[in-house]
């Protein structure tokens, strides 16, 4: 067996007064897959800087094997300081490559995740910050791979992307992850910190949640025996004992040691305690949506779009970053009004928000005047009056953190406080944007409770696929510009319906170029200050090729609608099958080429 070429041992470190780590511990040999996974706040993120050379620590050894390179992305990646987004992937390159080669891979893995390479970083949205990370570590294909929340901000196409390219390396990788299906698909070890102590379990994470129940329940087993013996020896005691003999006195002070023991012992960490407060039954039809349009320029958003949403239903929408996913739920619940086609509520709609940014908390109010509104220290849940403290605590938040200013807590922490604010409104329709952002597992399954037991409608924007399939009883994807398309059952049962792939592109910002397997890497980002004669040629024809396709498509559609066609010609109802599925395809990428060559025009022609 290889000796490992990165080993943590004996971790201790303390911040404050309660361990964060009483000897951790982190083993990583060439090619691992290990995923790290606990509750927030257990010191996930915390181990793997200190793996990565970023942190000290109290106590223990750290330990790499020398000449072993190793890469680290951070949950919150820092870009500040660079011209270009070329020139911070170039910087994580290491001192020994050679500049024509170091360039090269930087340029390629900028292709790969869809910039440029001439981006300012500070115009960069969160999705496009993330990617260009991600091309900063795996451009220098390092030994150890330490990824902290790699998939935070990646739409579902630039997920999947990443998934196949960790999968194809040879790398070691150590990943910190809220998404199930991210951590299945990929880990092959999983290590869980719980109570400042690391346990190790040799098997991907797919087999981790019934191995740690497993635990628990023998922890809980232990402290029942503990309890007992102490009450046994306390009553021991009671009866009366002559401290002057000598065996009477070891017999005490195995006792002190049992209290002592007993009083330093972390009990399990609390669940957070989630329901929602519900308000009288909307009317049986909730949103009424005919032929909605919207668009920003010449730029379709939303084309012809219909929904009737029922009481009850949990619809979920995918779709890259950028599509307008967003857009499309503001139009469909009255917060945005469509430039043409008709939306109608349903009666006695109480609709609570749960917002994608957490833009709506001020960094600066408390967490308390957060729930309350300030001025009270009664926050109203459900109609109910209870106090804040104790309202808080039901989502594991302290009771001396009820006065900390929201821009001091965590990602998970933020998550949770907005939790707490949507959840004490009365509702009977739930919009939740990214909801699973920086939430823990144990969170997430809870919340999945939560809105299973929830009456009323849900309508979920997610990348989390686990947590569609768990959740939405039908799925609205996004299927080129401004085309939605709505299919029965979750994430997974969408892309069976499409034929096994999920392959929507992130739309293109101007200048952006395609992400194709055959893509020749360059050394030198390519700066168009004007079109092309080819360009120029696709945005005259490529109206008339859609407006062909679209004609075709017309066509073949009506053949198939025979419904005696197969009977009497099955190889005829096959390749018009076959050349509808071909039609669609080609009139996907040609609106799809249209919209990047019609937003270039625009922008060259704004500067």
């Amino acid at each position: 067996m290889a000796p490992p070429i990165l080993t943590l041992r004996d971790i201790e470190l303390t911040f404050g007064g309660t361990p964060l780590f009483e000897g951790a511990e982190l083993t990583v040999g060439e090619g691992d897959r290990v995923c790290l996974v606990g509750r927030n706040g257990s010191g996930k993120s915390t181990l793997l800087k200190i793996a990565a050379g970023q942190i000290a620590f109290d106590g223990g050894e750290r330990f790499v094997q020398p000449g072993t390179t190793m890469r680290y992305l951070p949950q919150e990646p820092d870009l500040s300081g660079f011209a270009t987004t070329l020139a911070y992937v170039e910087a994580g390159l290491g001192p020994n490559d050679e500049p024509y080669t170091a360039q090269h891979a930087a340029q390629y893995q900028i292709d790969k995740v869809g910039l440029t390479g001439t981006e300012d970083p500070a115009t960069l949205s969160g999705g496009e910050t993330r990617r260009c990370a991600l091309a900063r570590v795996l451009a220098p294909e390092p030994d150890i791979l330490l990824l902290d929340e790699p998939t935070n901000h990646l739409d579902l196409p630039a997920i999947e992307w990443l998934e196949g390219t960790l999968k194809s390396l040879r790398s070691a990788i150590v990943m910190v992850s809220h998404d199930r299906r991210f951590l299945e698909h990929l880990s092959r070890a999983t290590v869980w910190i719980y109570n400042g102590e690391s346990h190790r379990l040799d098997q991907g994470f797919g087999q981790f949640e019934n191995w740690r129940d497993g635990m628990l329940e023998k922890a809980e087993t232990e402290r029942h025996k503990l309890k007992r013996k102490i009450h046994a020896e306390t009553e021991w005691m009671h009866k009366g004992v002559t401290a002057r003999r000598k065996r009477n006195q070891g017999r005490l002070r195995a006792l002190y040691d049992l209290r002592e023991k007993r009083q330093n012992e972390r009990g399990p960490t609390g669940n957070v305690i989630m329901s929602a407060s519900q308000s009288n039954a909307s009317s049986k039809v909730v949103i009424d949506a005919h032929t909605v349009e919207k668009a920003y320029g010449n730029v379709p958003i939303v084309s012809e779009f219909s929904l009737r949403v029922l009481r009850g239903e949990k619809i979920g929408f995918v779709g890259p970053n950028g599509a307008g996913k967003t857009t499309l739920l503001n139009l469909i619940t009255g917060a945005l009004k469509p430039d043409s086609g008709k939306v109608k509520l349903g009666g006695n709609l109480e609709m609570v928000t749960l917002d994608q940014a957490r833009e709506s908390l001020d960094p600066k109010t408390s967490l308390a005047d957060v729930l309350t509104g300030g001025g009270s220290d009664m926050v109203s849940v459900g109609g109910a009056q209870r106090h804040v403290v104790s309202y808080l605590k039901d989502f594991l938040f302290d009771p001396a953190q009820a006065g900390t200013p929201v821009g001091a807590l965590s990602g998970g922490e933020r998550g949770r406080v907005m939790l707490a604010r949507a959840l004490a409104r009365p509702s009977n329709l739930l919009i939740l944007d990214e909801p699973t952002n920086d939430l823990d597992l144990e969170t997430l399954d809870l919340l999945q409770e939560m809105l299973s037991d929830y009456s009323g409608t849900v309508l979920l924007v997610s990348h989390d696929r686990d947590f569609l399939d768990r959740i939405v009883t039908s799925t609205i994807a996004w299927e080129g510009p401004g085309r939605w398309v709505q299919y029965a059952g979750g994430y997974s049962d969408m892309v069976a319906q499409k034929g096994g792939k999920f392959e929507t592109k992130t739309p293109k910002a101007p200048g952006a170029k395609s992400n194709t397997k055959n893509q020749t890497p360059i050394n030198k980002p390519i700066i168009r200050k004007k079109l092309t004669f080819k360009d120029k040629h696709a945005l005259e024809t490529l109206p008339g090729r859609i407006a062909e396709l679209e004609k075709l498509i017309i066509a073949l559609q009506g053949q198939l609608a025979d419904p005696t066609l197969f009977a009497k010609n099955p190889d005829g109802f096959n390749t018009a099958a076959a050349a509808l599925e071909q039609s669609a395809a080609a009139l996907a990428a040609a609106e799809e080429d249209w919209l990047a060559l019609e937003m270039r025009r625009e922008e060259i022609e704004g500067a």
